[in-house]
């Protein structure tokens, strides 16, 4: 007989039902609070926050109960109000008021606040607080602090693990549906990350072999996945496991057939691998590189083609904000450059990895729209019920609608995808400011920091504190690896990161060839080695079919991708060079070293390993991932660099494609285990103690060669103009106003701060005579004074101040950079630039050209904007027309061909084309928002990756994962 009601919910705040709980362990061994540990924070200096909740899991009767009744398991959504409202009420926030929002991240539970403890096994107990169910794992060994976070992570995140691993395997759409979203996400892992098997295991070996502390890791990753594994089974045995599983067809609701697949360390490999290359990736683009180089040459010919080019590449812009002081040479382009490839025009074919499609993969067919829920979860403060508070005779209708197999409310959940298309594009992340003791009201440094992961339900990351021998730390971890806090506090520091983007992939020209030895063309399938032997590429090849199910109703269909691999790396595009056929292919310093990183993270978790800021930037040096690491403690403030930065040999080019045949690459590179030379520590950006650091994921040095439009502005500015400001008034800092700090930058527009200044500068050379125009011009120019805010008069208004304004640059803009830069570029140029950079990512407008969702328009609903645009290269442009001095000109001006009232003629008649443009094709409505809902379009939104949704949030670009950190004292 199905089990009832009762015991298939989950009683406690995340985990197993009660009556689970007491299988577990004797009540009396249970209850045995641990040792409440030191801690060295100071008054309201430890606390973080982490949208929407704990609690990531769900049972099927949870998830019917979300949709049919607007219910929500406890803790899935406890963090959500707090993180938003502090948006509405930054202002005059003092100490005493940041715990209406942020979590009390000191160590351990308060006796009070305890919701659930229990022992998976004898030497780990898991402590739960009532309030939002966040685990505090304590073993007594570290075998057994593993397993506990291992359990842990299960209960919390199981169905979104599953979905991370089985995007690691490139096999999403067998696992969660044929959705295009889907299919767009295991293909954009599949190029860039297919491994095999043997290739997962093969790294992990190798880490294993490397030392003690490799040894130490691969028997944490061992104990953490027994703790994963010991869920499963119980879950399975007790039906509690997560509802999707049913939705997607792979238990039985009625018999719990079906199986919910081990995990193994293959498993982590695959997770570690997207998680690392989505934020801790880092280049790439050299041929995109190449052909605006092609198009600068070819409309101004050699050699003032190529000065412009690198004008506008702005690898090292003299006016570009910087993180740290000093100079740090890296990745720029040589002098005399050795092995540069460019293709022939036209030439370039992009390598498609998808074949044999068959049925929707042919035609691109999704299911159709699902029908809205039948309930939403309210959108207020008060936290919407649980399915055991709901009156007896709904709880009835919902195990009656699973005994007969009725899961039609839950129909369609992941007909968009489980994750956005497009996740593992690398994308600029993050912010961190520190201040040193210097500039604080107490003397100690204070730090507010996170990472920006996006928006998800449940989230990414989850929270968790491990304590056991060797290991003492609280903070965010990302689903399935978290055996190690990878940012958070230690016992008496604490530290976070943001995604550094630096250039560890470079692109080779290799040359094809067939192993008959007749002639090659670009359609050919195998190339030169090393040896100069003509060998196949090797073919990576994953197969994945799909049916319709609950979740997903998309038709059957399936193919098979297939990445070609060769010793330069994964093929991206074939091509000619001087009527030669190539392969271009990408290569990854971490490529086939994925594991590598764990050993850094490790010892950022050893409260033995990590006793000053010097410590913490040495043990920077084992991850290998592109990173700025920040870091705090209660004397000093310390900003390093970390990642496996290859040494390129004499002459090489890294910003366009390399001729590997012509000793142009990596110094000591084994192409057998992709390993090379690597830079030493010293060579990476890195500072202890300055006066502040701010970072968001602008320049680190000088000489640390950046991306495109890398200049004077930059989203960093929004952070560091009113940092440095107020040093220079002798403001002294506190955790409360640091944190308005980072919260008013978070709601400010980029565009409006720093380059609408100069507009009106240039419109107000003569007097506005339009009587249509002049009223925007003039609330354009009050919006700026006022903060150049997109933030609500107060919360719930529906409006923002300043609406008109921000409607009217949100139209203006792309239709400015156009008519500002494409007749002197001319056409196909000022195309193929867009390419390399995009020149808007504004939180929402949807004018700029391309489809819907091109990236030069807004992007909406996603929280992170102003990292992407051609904010520099208007801002230089403009300083040009007036007359301004300039370090590292654009080359030409373009404005109005450099003259100053035909540039105002350009920025009038453009202005007048956006304030004529209708709200509803500024803001055009979406499946959350009604047509010329400005406000709405700027949500942020968290996509579901299972059966419960979330309310919007107001706009906010700031950390997902929030850090505030002050400490007093240490050891």
């Amino acid at each position: 007989m199905f089990p009832s009601l009762p015991r298939r919910l989950r009683a406690g705040a995340t985990g197993a039902a009660l009556t689970v709980t007491a299988t577990l362990l004797s009540a009396s061994a249970a209850q045995a609070a641990p040792e409440h540990p030191a801690d060295y924070c100071a008054p309201a200096g430890c606390l973080d926050v982490l949208p929407p909740g704990q609690n990531g899991s769900a049972t099927l009767v949870e998830i019917l109960g979300h949709q049919v009744f607007g219910t929500r398991p406890r803790h899935s959504s406890s963090q959500l109000d707090m993180y938003d409202n502090l948006v509405h009420h930054y202002d005059g926030l003092t100490e005493e008021r940041l715990d209406d929002f942020f979590l009390d991240a000191t160590f351990g539970v308060d006796p009070d606040d305890v919701g659930r403890r229990y022992q998976p096994r004898e030497d780990v107990t898991i402590t739960r607080d009532a309030d939002h169910g966040i685990p505090h794992v304590h073993g007594t060994t570290r075998e057994g602090t593993m397993f506990g976070a291992g359990y842990a992570a299960a209960e919390d995140r199981l169905f979104l693990m599953d979905v991370l691993r089985r995007v690691g395997r490139g096999e999403l759409t067998s696992f969660a549906g044929g959705a295009e979203g889907n299919r767009g996400l295991e293909q954009d892992l599949w190029r860039n990350a297919p491994y095999t098997e043997e290739d997962k295991q093969a790294q992990i070996d190798r880490v294993a072999a490397s030392g003690e502390r490799g040894a130490r890791a691969l028997a944490d990753v061992d104990a953490y996945l027994e703790g994963v594994n010991a869920y499963i089974a119980r879950a399975d045995r007790n039906r509690s496991f997560p509802g999707e599983y049913v939705l997607t067809g792979h238990k039985d609701a009625v018999t719990n057939a079906g199986e919910i697949e081990p995990f193994t360390a293959t498993d982590v490999v695959g997770i570690a691998a997207m998680v690392g290359g989505i934020f801790g990736g880092g280049g790439g683009g050299e041929v995109r590189a190449a052909l605006a180089l092609a198009g600068f040459q070819d409309r101004y010919g050699a050699e003032e083609g190529a000065e412009l080019y690198a004008a506008w590449r702005t690898e090292n812009d003299p006016e570009a904000l910087v993180s740290v002081p000093g100079e740090f040479p890296y990745a720029g382009t040589p002098e005399d450059p050795v092995g540069e490839v460019l293709p022939d025009p036209g030439s370039v074919e992009p390598y498609d990895i998808v074949h044999d499609a068959h049925g929707s993969a042919l035609d691109a067919g999704t299911a159709e729209e699902p029908a809205p829920p039948a309930a939403t979860a309210p959108e207020t403060e008060e936290e919407a019920p649980t399915v055991e508070e709901l009156p007896r005779e709904q709880r009835d209708e919902l195990e009656q609608m699973v005994e007969e197999g009725d899961l039609s409310p839950a129909e369609g959940v992941f007909e968009d995808g489980v994750l956005p298309e497009g996740l593992t594009d690398p994308r600029g992340m993050s912010n961190a400011l520190l201040v040193s003791g210097r500039h604080t009201e107490s003397g100690n440094p204070v730090a507010v920091m996170g990472p920006q992961t996006g928006y998800f339900s449940p989230q990414l990351l989850m929270l968790q504190e491990l304590r056991g021998p060797g290991i003492h730390a609280r903070g965010a971890s990302f689903a399935g690896v978290s055996f190690y806090v990878q940012m958070g506090r230690g016992v008496d520091y604490a530290w976070s990161a943001t995604s550094a983007g630096q250039d560890v992939t470079d692109t080779f020209a290799v040359s094809l060839c067939e192993t008959d030895g007749s002639e090659p063309t670009t359609s050919s399938r195998a190339y030169v080695d090393t040896s100069g032997t003509c060998v196949p590429f090797e073919e990576l090849s994953v197969t994945n079919a799909w049916s319709p199910t609950v979740a997903d109703g998309t038709p059957a269909g399936g193919y098979t991708l297939t990445s070609l691999r060769s010793e330069f790396g994964l093929v991206d595009s074939f091509a000619t060079v001087g009527g030669e056929p190539v392969a271009f292919t990408t290569l990854r310093s971490t490529y086939m070293r994925e594991v590598d990183s764990i050993l850094g993270f490790q010892r950022f978790n050893d409260p033995d390993e990590i006793t000053s800021a010097e410590a913490f930037t040495g043990a920077s040096a084992d991850i290998g991932y592109a990173f700025n690491w920040h870091y705090v403690d209660d004397e000093d403030i310390a900003f390093v660099n970390s990642g496996a930065n290859p040494v390129r040999t004499e002459g090489t080019n890294p910003n366009l494609p390399i001729d590997p045949y012509s000793g142009a690459g990596w110094s000591g590179w084994d192409p057998d285990a992709n390993g090379a030379d690597y830079h030493p520590l010293e060579d990476h950006p890195q500072a202890v103690n300055p006066d502040y650091i701010v970072n968001w994921n602008n320049k680190p040095a000088h000489g640390y060669t950046s991306g495109w439009s890398t200049g004077p502005v930059h989203r960093g500015d929004l952070l560091d103009g009113r940092v440095s400001a107020l040093i220079d008034d002798g403001h002294r800092f506190t955790t409360a106003s640091l944190t308005r700090v980072m919260m008013e930058a978070g709601v400010a527009d980029l565009r409006a701060q720093e380059v609408l200044p100069l507009l009106l500068e240039v419109i107000d050379t003569a007097p506005v005579e339009d009587p249509e125009l002049a009223p925007v011009v003039e609330e354009l120019r009050l919006w700026h004074e006022a903060g150049s805010l997109r933030r609500e008069p107060f919360r719930d208004a529906g409006y923002y101040s300043y609406a008109n304004a921000v409607r009217a640059l949100d139209a203006w803009w792309p239709l400015l950079v156009r008519a500002q830069f494409e007749p002197e570029l001319g056409e196909d140029l000022y195309t193929r630039l867009t390419r390399a950079v995009q020149i808007d990512e504004s939180p929402s407008g949807s004018i700029g050209g391309g489809a819907p969702g091109s990236v030069n328009q807004g992007q909406p609903h996603r929280g992170s904007a102003f990292q992407y645009g051609w904010w520099s290269y208007a801002h230089k442009d403009l300083r040009s027309v007036l007359g301004q001095p300039v370090e590292g000109e654009l080359g030409r001006t373009h404005c109005g061909g450099g003259d100053l009232e035909a540039c105002r003629t350009v920025l009038l008649d453009t202005l007048a084309q956006a304030a004529r443009t209708p709200a509803g094709e500024v803001y055009p409505g979406d499946e959350h928002c009604p047509v010329g809902d400005q406000l709405c379009a700027d949500t942020v939104i968290h996509q579901a990756v299972g059966g419960i949704g979330m309310w919007p949030i107001a706009w906010q670009d700031r950390p997902t994962y929030q850090l505030v950190y002050q400490f007093s004292g240490g050891r």
